[in-house]
């Protein structure tokens, strides 16, 4: 089909789709020099192939060169870092804009539309789910070391806010509190893994332990930033960062794992929430019956 039977809305659809998928095309092989596994670096490959190929499709009736959008290139790079590649690729996938309705009605003069649209959801998806990404075989271990951190932390720091009322104090029983309990919850995460007869046990402890310390300073962070008498900015603060890191952490759980987000989000900030609601009460009362004044 030529060029000048195809509408204008058709071709201004077509350079959506070229420039997609030449950027994906680009993200997918940035994916794969970073990736270890030689399975996985070959899927990978595949799918930036598949991508090249449908944007040279596009390009036979644009008549254009495209070239990848290279901010977007990046910013998937340092995603792919932080949260893995699975994650990356799992967001690209189910971002996607473009609906089964636009390529129906793109078919309508370009037929070749509907194949490009069946393997984009079909074969692509299939590569995807056959990825076996390291850090995902661990996401058990990394929830356990999350939660309990969030829920444990979250209470001791509203509990000590109220009961201490002085920011550094607040900060230093944090911290102590927070490695002394890393060490223990890696260390009952390594017995269990090694109980049930896991050989990466120490992997286990190790992302439970990682999750726990992260956990750890980013809540104890406004006791150290803000003044020493600040206690109730600094509390607002932290339970402020322990709803989006409940919130980031649920989205990633939910993206990587195809898990529902709300309920799992609402569930755990909840408890966090009320844990320190409750612990700050009892900070209180503590406070008022001991006769304790710091």
């Amino acid at each position: 089909m030529e060029n000048n039977v195809i509408s204008s809305k058709a071709m201004e659809t077509i350079l959506k789709l070229q420039q997609s998928e030449i950027t994906e095309h680009a993200i997918y092989m940035n994916l794969s020099k970073r990736v270890k596994k030689q399975s996985d670096k070959e899927i990978l490959r595949r799918i930036a192939n598949e991508e090249k190929s449908h944007s040279e499709l596009w390009g036979k009736y644009t008549k254009k060169s495209l070239t990848p959008n290279k901010l977007k290139v990046f910013l998937y790079s340092i995603l792919s870092i932080i949260f893995g590649y699975t994650f990356v690729i799992k967001i690209m996938e189910n971002g996607e804009e473009t609906s089964q309705e636009v390529y129906e009605e793109l078919s309508k003069e370009i037929p070749e539309a509907s194949k490009v649209y069946l393997q984009e959801q079909e074969h692509e998806m299939a590569l995807i789910n056959m990825l076996d990404e390291d850090r995902l075989q661990y996401v058990g271990s990394m929830v356990l070391g999350l939660n309990d951190a969030l829920v444990e932390l979250t209470g001791t720091l509203a509990g000590l806010s109220f009961a201490l009322q002085n920011n550094r104090l607040v900060a230093l029983s944090g911290l102590i509190t927070g490695i002394s309990a890393t060490l223990s919850m890696a260390s009952s995460e390594y017995l269990s893994a090694r109980s049930e007869g896991d050989a990466d046990a120490k992997k286990s402890a190790l992302y439970t332990g990682i999750m726990y310390i992260f956990a750890v300073i980013l809540l104890v962070l406004p006791y150290l930033v803000f003044p020493t008498n600040r206690f109730m900015l600094a509390l607002i603060s932290m339970l402020i960062i322990v709803v989006l890191v409940i919130l980031l952490f649920t989205f990633y759980i939910s993206v990587a794992k195809d898990l529902p987000f709300k309920k799992r989000f609402l569930e755990m900030a909840t408890i966090s929430i009320s844990v320190a609601a409750l612990s700050f009460v009892i900070g209180i009362l503590v406070k008022k019956f001991l006769g304790i004044d710091i």
